[in-house]
Formats: C-alpha cells, structure tokens, sequence
C-alpha cells in the first residue's frame, strides 16, 4: 500500500475540509442529478442498453433485462415521469417508498436485484433530492415487461423506515461507507451470499460473485485491503483508475457490470472518501 508523503498529506487534508464545507451551490435537484447520474448509477439498469450502448431518448425508461436465473427474470422498470408506463402518476412519498421500502403504491413488493437492504439506509435529504430529479426528466412512455419471480418474495424488507441523516461528509470513513452502502450499493454486488439470499457482512468486501451478460463472465472483485487477492498493493490512483476507467492495477480492462461510465464523474472528495473507507475494511484473502 503506498504510503503519503508530506505532499499527500496537505491534499488529503484539503479534501477533508472541501468534504467538511456545505455545497452552497447545490440545490436539491443538482444533488438528486449528481446521485442518480454518477454514484447511484440508475441508469446502469433502468436504461435501455443497444449493441452500442444506451439506447438514445430512452434514458431510464426500463425494459432491460437485469437479470435472468432459474429464481426470476428481472426486468427493469420506467422509472421516468411518464404517467402511464413510468411513475408521473406516483406521489413523492410513493417513490420514496419504492426506493427505499421496495413497496410500489399498489402494495406489491419490488423483488431482487433491487438492492433494497441497502436503500434503507439512504438520507432523507437525498432520497428527496433523487424523487425531485426523477420528476424533472423527459417522460418516456415505454412499457417495460413485468419481472417475473419463480422464488417466494418476502412481504416487506422490514418496518417502516424512519427518519435517516446522513453521516457528516468530514468524517470520510463513514461518509465512504455511506456511498459504497446505501448510495452506491457497491456491497451488494462485492460482499458473496452466506445464507441463501443473504450476503455475509462477515465478508464484506470480499467479491467472488460472477456475472454473466455479453462480455462472458466477470467476477466481483475482492476490494478489501488483503494483499494477496484485495487492494492491499494498489495505490490511491490505481484504485480511482479502476473504479473511473474500470483499468485494473496490472493495466487488464475491467468488465461490466460496473458503470464505468457514472463512476468516472464521482466527485473528488466522495473518491477520496470511498476509497478511505475501503482502506478501513478488515484485509480478507478470497
């Protein structure tokens, strides 16, 4: 792991005081844009993807196949204005809910790959700031097909959700843990199941998880410190590289499904507290 140097220093303690600043210029709307658009990476699933990418003047207006397994077929809802085949006819509480309770206003409930669990942690604030931004998108009218479950879905993914802050952007560990939890959910695809259906949070981080889709197959990398198998040997640059570029420390392209694309306009302060938290996980070989 590369050690700072006095030069590393002052920079990392310049970002700690911009993370620590408030975003005086960001309004609701541009942070609910900055967290849909780049961490949270909606589109990721919610766009449909051609053999040349997004699919133009269809941005999140579903009807991607997420997934496709003996348990379900997952397909992406229209998570755009539109009335009829999106959520223009949703309240805000009603999308609130969804994003963060995976209950739609008819009652039913959102199954996987929809990373629920962890949407349960996400702020007030920036749940709000994502509805407001979801509100101010074109309105795509496309039907997406619904997903089909051939595993028994639970009746709800736990109580009501209560009031959430989240934690201080000065403190960078737990602000990193916000981001790759809540927000960006990267846990859900980096930490392997336990029990069925659930991850083992004693190995948070530690990958293995393969993922099928035109590339072939790639495996969910270990991103814990461990030397061996995890980040133990990569530098703060070589980290940001492959979470922007998605180029791996020995120069090897990185596949989807990571969103390359999103990730590569993160912010410098939420980089560096992501990769801050990283760097705070127990180092686990795979």
């Amino acid at each position: 792991m590369a050690r700072s140097n006095g030069c590393g220093t002052l920079i990392a303690a310049f970002l700690l005081l911009l993370a620590s600043l408030p975003a005086l210029a960001e309004t609701r709307l541009e942070r609910g844009r900055y967290l849909v658009e780049t961490i949270a990476a909606c589109g990721n699933c919610h766009t449909p993807q051609g053999p040349n990418g997004p699919l133009p003047g269809k941005a999140l207006a579903g009807n991607q196949v997420i997934e496709d397994n003996p348990a379900f077929r997952a397909v992406a809802s229209n998570i755009t204005p539109d009335r009829r085949t999106g959520i223009g006819a949703w309240t805000d509480a009603q999308i609130a809910r969804a994003i963060r309770e995976g209950i739609r206003p008819d009652g039913s409930v959102i199954g996987p790959p929809m990373p629920i669990a962890w949407y349960r942690d996400l702020a007030d604030e920036d749940v709000a700031a994502m509805v407001a931004y979801l509100r101010s998108i074109p309105a795509v009218a496309n039907v997406s097909e619904k997903s089909t479950y051939r595993m028994p879905l639970p009746p709800n993914y736990g109580p009501p959700v209560g009031r959430v802050v989240a934690p201080p952007r000065s403190d960078m560990v737990r602000y990193g843990a916000y981001l790759a939890g809540p927000v960006g959910h990267c846990m859900e695809c980096h930490t392997p199941f336990g029990a069925p259906g659930q991850r083992d949070l004693e190995r948070l981080g530690v990958g293995g998880q393969p993922f099928e889709g035109p590339w072939g197959v790639s495996v969910a990398a270990n991103i814990t410190p461990g030397r061996a198998t995890g980040l133990g040997g990569w530098s703060d640059a070589e980290i940001e590289r492959a979470i922007r570029r998605g180029v791996s420390q020995d120069g090897r392209q990185l596949f989807p499904p990571m969103p390359f694309g999103h990730y590569a306009r993160i912010s410098t302060p939420d980089m560096a507290a992501l990769i801050a938290y990283l760097r705070s996980l127990p180092p686990v070989e795979r």
